[in-house]
């Protein structure tokens, strides 16, 4: 057996196909996102500007978030000191749930290492202790919702994207009387649109299915107190299990669900991603403790950002760039080929200092490759101005059509 054959075959196949996925090697300047250092094919680091990360309203970088990671780091040291069960459950971690139930107007909450955890540990724990148990997932769910069905043994229907009429055909061919879970997200991340939630949860009654919602795109980012997009079209109390990140708009890492105290017991008694892994570190958690807090006051950062992506996709529409409609803050722009994808990333970054990642295959389908954008409340309208005019440009120059003006 070759084995170095079998993996230069793999890369290679991903090279052929023009989606092998390099990572940038960069530094944000603290407390200056979105400028950044860039230090791959440079003879000392470059400015860029960064439009596509995941810390929406840059909370990463704000001052009450780092002081309480700073004087958590400080009062009682680097890690937690194993799991939950074994030494690594701090009053943080306590405060944190409690904090995070309330935002959902929950009975509990449980934390996890990440929201791929999250959701592939849930998922895949719940069916198990719902003997007969069959899963609803929408076809654009994300990878850690698919692993957690997967990893469940259980059966699936896969229905189409948002379908209502598909998923109740589904629904109704089962038995009304066995276990069923409804898994869909509130905002689909790659083309910015929104479940129908409250339709879903209409099925659900009528069916006998329980709803789980991956609200990762919109905790923060939607709803009075950044509850998400459950909180703002107050569906959140039909909703039977809420799953959020916190390393996206509250800025620094973990995951968690939201539900009623009996399912979250279960979920902490029972699922191996819970039990069996070392907890957030007690900084890290302190981070978050002072991010859910400030957005659950302060809407200044989401409004700012909301206004920001509104404005990149009208430059982009004015220009005739193939902007994909999005009912959210992200901003998708269509590119339709992987290698063109990846080529016009190349040179944003390196003529334009513009760090966007191509989004290929498996992420979106195969023919829907394109450039995600997600503009945070400190992107200036300069700088917008200056992106949408160097993807003027390099469309030109690759020689892709640009629409009429809007």
């Amino acid at each position: 057996m070759n084995y170095d054959h079998i993996f230069d075959q793999a890369i290679h196949r991903l090279h052929a196909e023009g989606r092998y996925r390099v990572f940038i090697d960069i530094l944000r300047n603290k407390g200056a996102y979105p400028n950044a250092r860039c230090f791959a094919g440079h003879n000392g680091p470059k400015p860029i500007t960064v439009w596509c990360s995941n810390d929406y309203l840059a909370m990463g970088q704000h001052p009450k978030v780092i002081g309480a990671m700073e004087d958590a780091l400080h009062d009682v040291g680097a890690g937690s000191g194993g799991t939950r069960n074994i030494g690594g459950n701090t009053h943080y971690h306590v405060e944190l749930e409690h904090e995070l139930a309330d935002l959902h107007g929950k009975e509990s909450a449980l934390l996890f290492t990440s929201g791929y955890v999250s959701n592939d540990a849930t998922l895949s724990t719940l069916s198990k202790l719902l003997p007969g148990c069959v899963i609803f997932s929408d076809e654009l769910n994300h990878a850690s919702m698919i692993a957690g069905i997967r990893n469940s043994g259980c059966p699936k229907r896969v229905f189409r994207h948002n379908d209502l009429e598909h998923l109740e055909e589904l629904l109704a061919a089962e038995d009304i009387d066995a276990p069923k879970v409804i898994a869909f997200e509130s905002v689909y991340s790659m083309d910015g649109d929104v479940a129908p939630i409250h339709a879903i949860c209409d099925l659900a009654e009528k069916y006998n299915a329980l709803t789980y919602i991956d609200e990762v795109h919109a905790v923060g980012m939607y709803g009075a107190r950044g509850g998400g997009i459950s909180e703002r079209d107050e569906a959140a109390d039909r909703i039977d299990i809420i799953e959020g990140t916190l390393g996206k708009a509250f800025g620094v890492m973990g995951g968690y669900i939201a539900a009623d105290a009996k399912i979250v017991d279960c979920i902490r008694s029972y699922a191996p991603g819970f039990i069996f892994t070392t907890s957030l570190s007690p900084a890290l958690v302190a981070g978050v403790l002072a991010s859910v807090k400030h957005l659950k006051s302060s809407s200044e950062e989401r409004d700012a950002q909301q206004a920001n992506s509104g404005m990149l996709k009208q430059m982009m529409r004015d220009a005739g760039l193939p902007v994909m409609d999005s009912t959210t803050h992200i901003v998708p722009l269509m590119v339709g080929d992987p290698v063109r994808a990846k080529k016009i990333s190349d040179i944003l970054l390196a003529e334009y200092g513009c760090y966007v990642q191509p989004i290929n295959y498996p992420t979106v389908p195969r023919g829907t490759e394109r450039l995600r954008f997600t503009p945070g409340p400190a992107h200036t309208e300069a700088m917008m101005r200056e992106l949408t005019d160097a993807l003027v440009e390099i469309w030109d120059r690759m020689d892709m059509e640009l629409a009429e003006a809007a």
